[in-house]
């Protein structure tokens, strides 16, 4: 099984557990919260998205994941449009990081911002 169907199937588990919120609002008030384990990004996340979740992923210390997934596979998944989530479980953060990559919280490129 490759890395991208891994994190698919950790993305649904994730999910059904309880422990993924979606969408940008909610996820900044969880980071804010405290409540995150690590943020994940999609591949087709607007630089603007990225620069805000960078902002405050960075003033809490919490790591951001790119995966290898973009917002229709996480609509198919979700049935919810998404680029951005954050996982509630440490077991689970510590897989996606294995999974993804880390993207840089304050990068000097900024006008290069894929994850």
């Amino acid at each position: 099984m490759n890395s991208h169907q891994k994190t698919i199937n950790l993305l649904s588990i994730c999910r059904k557990a309880g422990r993924l919120v979606i969408g940008f609002d909610a996820v900044k008030d969880a980071v804010i919260k405290g409540d995150v384990s690590c943020v994940l990004v999609t591949e087709n996340i607007s630089p603007k998205t990225l620069k805000e979740i960078k902002f405050f992923c960075g003033n809490s210390n919490t790591d951001i994941v790119g995966i290898d997934t973009n917002s229709d596979e996480m609509f198919n998944l979700l049935r919810k449009k998404v680029v951005v989530a954050a996982v509630t479980d440490l077991g689970f953060g510590k897989k996606f990081t294995e999974l993804g990559r880390l993207v840089e919280k304050n990068s000097a490129e900024k006008d290069n911002c894929k994850p």
